[in-house]
């Protein structure tokens, strides 16, 4: 559709073409790999989901935030409602991100301050937070779709991603782009500065207990070198590469979430074998 005044013309696309993996070499090997990958995310992250609802003793604030990443993850990595993880992808990316700072803020509070942490990390305190960056992401989604609308996009249609991906979609615009841009910035250190920087920080002040958090860190790195590759250097580099550095994003972390948590976490441990003893008495 074209929307003509004040001598401008308005060019509003009735659909856009999302270039996807086409043109990656051997990509047939690749959808192989994320097809295992999603079925070990759904798996893990439904598994994990199931014990801390069942398990009582697991309702401590740190299974609270852990539950909300199994959950967040679950969306994420899921195509059972596309349309709406498609909307929301950027939210789901940005509760990742969030998420991970939570688990870091648990983490340093139960080593900084282990005799008072049920007094200091309450309940509230976590579902404020998870709350509040839910909230977060939502509203920056929001905004981000409501730039989108005022661009005019009199050249390509075609998106170089395999989404519909806020950079390279608002660089089609013919119109000035500066309020997308100056946002886009703001929100890369919303959702990768501040949580980068909050995370590094606090393992810094608890540099003694590294062995214990390597999981976590392991998480963090994936995720963020991943993410701030593609946004550090995505107008040099070939979009190919920008969408495979996007989707290991985007599917690893869901993956390997369920498998650190249950592997490195002897509460969850502990409980999958009550769970299974409860089971096989039953039977």
């Amino acid at each position: 559709m074209t929307f003509n005044g004040n001598n401008i013309t308005f060019v509003r696309p009735a659909y856009f073409i999302i270039s996807g993996f086409i043109g990656i070499p051997n990509i047939r090997y690749y959808f192989v790999f994320l097809c295992f990958i999603y079925i070990l995310s759904v798996v893990g992250n439904t598994l994990v989901m199931i014990v801390i609802t069942l398990d009582h003793m697991l309702r401590s604030p740190k299974y609270i935030a852990v539950f909300n990443l199994t959950f967040t993850d679950l969306l994420s990595s899921s195509a059972l409602v596309p349309k709406v993880v498609d909307i929301f992808l950027f939210t789901l990316y940005a509760m990742q991100a969030f998420n991970l700072v939570v688990l870091s803020f648990d983490r340093v509070m139960a080593i900084m301050y282990p005799l008072h942490y049920q007094m200091r990390v309450s309940h509230k305190l976590i579902l404020s937070l998870i709350a509040f960056f839910w909230l977060l992401a939502i509203t920056l989604t929001l905004i981000a779709v409501g730039l989108l609308t005022r661009l005019s996009f009199c050249q390509s249609v075609i998106i170089q991603s395999y989404y519909c991906d806020n950079g390279p979609m608002y660089r089609l615009g013919c119109n000035d782009a500066t309020p997308n841009y100056i946002f886009a910035a703001l929100a890369i250190v919303l959702v990768l500065g501040f949580p980068l920087a909050f995370i590094v920080g606090s393992y810094c002040c608890i540099v003694k207990a590294f062995k214990t958090c390597t999981g976590h860190l392991s998480l963090v790195a994936i995720y963020f070198l991943s993410v701030i590759f593609v946004y550090a250097f995505g107008r040099v580099i070939h979009p190919n590469a920008r969408i495979i550095n996007l989707s290991i994003a985007t599917v690893l972390p869901p993956m390997l979430n369920p498998i650190i948590y249950v592997l490195q976490t002897e509460e969850i441990k502990e409980s999958l074998r009550r769970l299974l003893k409860c089971v096989c008495c039953s039977k």
